[in-house]
């Protein structure tokens, strides 16, 4: 469930003047494919091209395919972990497991998911689940969200045993099913719950971060604007409002009626504005994001996070509904329901509030928060399955974030590596709420729309995958040394 384009193309959008556009890895390219090059991209067509939607795919398969890949690269059984459940057999994963030298150093984890968005073939202008090259772009489900970082690790594993690399730091991936479907069976959580001992990590890397162009690709001439390393995440909780009363014949109304009663509930959700909170992060990107911006939302950001109570730079940095929501928790009606009849009182009224929260703060704190909000015993709050956990922030740690930024200089001449906290969420929940650290990781990038993520005719720059190969290889190892 790709959660990067909201802010990415938020951050696109700085006055950024003079940066240059990635030069190093992107016009190597343009050149004809090594034979390296041309193994990745059909081991990244089989992962496209086999359809991992909850309705009719299976993420097993998918696991299997590409543990047989890791098996002709001659890695063995006993570091390769196949994994389901007899309840969600189609919904299996794969966890493979490369060695280092070091009895000290603790392992490094990295992540991907390999479920996609439903995607159906008549509204789509191609085959979402065919691998189709086109204008400079690579069209699919999941070619973006995020099958190709999936690919990415198996093919970095590969190369690893292929070049006889030992690093010192043990290096596992993890290729997991259940992100982008709240409900189903996550395997991400599952691992955390049950394998502990099979992703343990210092830390892990996981989507979430990556570049912006200007808005053009960059075989068209385009320039990469920016690249960011997610470091922490808001979790999400959703709270069934209701009221209920006997209700009766709509000729003889009564003043205690359930769906005025909700309507109120909803006015008092909508007129809460939860508090301003900073992370190091998003302190660290308010200054730096908002020193890069000429103008009054540049400023307001600055002063806002040298002084959170400075209420006129609030007032200013509120206008822009990303970064309002990047300072605090918020919550929105998204559902409502209510009545039995067009001619009786209704008897019950409900709503469905979404509230996307800031770390720190746990699902059941804030559903005590919107029952006081609300103020009325006569309306339930209910917090809805799943329940998801919020973690604290992974924080700023060097060791993190200055490969990464190395790396960026190298490959993105010009460009910054700016720190973010995600408005929405991924599987690192899972992984931070059982102690392992995890960030996404710079490196591919995206056009400010999006790409298609999670709708139609879903893309990824051809260069943006080949050069996003190159740079993670080069980080995962640069943390394993």
């Amino acid at each position: 469930m790709t959660k990067r384009s909201g802010w990415r193309s938020r951050v696109a959008g700085l006055a950024l003047a003079g940066l240059l556009m990635a030069s190093t890895g992107a016009q190597a390219a343009e050149a004809p494919l090594r034979p390296d090059q041309v193994r990745f991209r059909d081991l990244f067509r089989e992962l496209i091209e086999t359809n991992t939607t909850l309705s009719a795919g299976s993420c097993t398969l998918a696991a299997e395919r590409m543990a047989a890949h890791l098996r002709a690269a001659g890695l063995p059984e006993s570091q390769i972990t196949l994994f389901s459940t007899p309840e969600h057999p189609k919904d299996g994963g794969l966890v493979a497991v490369y060695p280092g030298t070091s009895k000290t150093l603790k392992p490094l984890l990295a992540i991907a998911h390999i479920d996609v968005v439903e995607a159906k073939r008549e509204d789509w202008e191609r085959d979402p689940f065919k691998l189709v090259e086109e204008d400079g772009y690579f069209y699919g489900r999941g070619t973006g969200d995020v099958k190709s970082m999936a690919a990415m690790l198996v093919d970095t594993l590969i190369r690893f045993r292929e070049s006889g690399y030992k690093p010192a730091r043990t290096v596992k991936i993890a290729l997991t099913c259940g992100e982008e479907t709240n409900g189903a069976f996550n395997g991400a959580e599952w691992l955390a719950a049950n394998r502990r001992d099979l992703i343990d990590a210092e830390f892990a890397l996981n989507e979430g971060g990556g570049g912006t162009t200007d808005g053009r690709a960059v075989a068209a001439g385009g320039k990469v604007v920016e690249q960011t390393i997610q470091v922490g995440e808001k979790t999400f909780g959703n709270y069934r409002l209701e009221t209920r009363n006997p209700g009766g014949h709509s000729s003889v109304p009564r003043p205690d009626n359930a769906i005025y009663q909700l309507a109120h509930a909803l006015d008092r959700v909508e007129a809460h504005e939860f508090p301003v909170e900073f992370t190091d992060t998003t302190r660290a990107y308010f200054r730096a994001a908002g020193a890069a911006r000429n103008d009054a939302i540049g400023k307001a950001m600055v002063a806002l996070a040298a002084n959170p109570a400075d209420k006129a730079a609030e007032a200013v940095v509120n206008t822009d509904p990303f970064l309002h929501s990047n300072l605090r928790t918020t919550c929105v009606a998204t559902m409502l329901d209510g009545g039995h009849a067009r001619n009786a009182l209704p008897q019950r009224a409900g709503a469905n509030i979404n509230c996307r929260i800031f770390p720190g703060h746990s699902v059941e704190a804030i559903r005590s928060e919107l029952a006081a909000i609300i103020g009325d015993p006569g309306v339930t709050v209910t917090a809805l399955a799943p329940l998801r956990p919020s973690p604290p922030p992974p924080p700023l740690s060097p060791k993190v974030i200055d490969p990464a930024r190395k790396l960026v200089a190298k490959y993105f001449p010009g460009v910054p590596l700016v720190p973010v906290m995600a408005n929405g969420y991924t599987d690192s929940t899972f992984l931070g709420a059982v102690g392992i650290p995890t960030y996404g990781v710079p490196g591919m990038w995206g056009d400010p729309d999006g790409n298609g993520a999670h709708g139609l005719n879903e893309r990824i720059e051809v260069r943006s995958l080949f050069v996003g190969r190159d740079f993670l290889f080069d980080l995962i190892k640069a943390y394993a040394g």
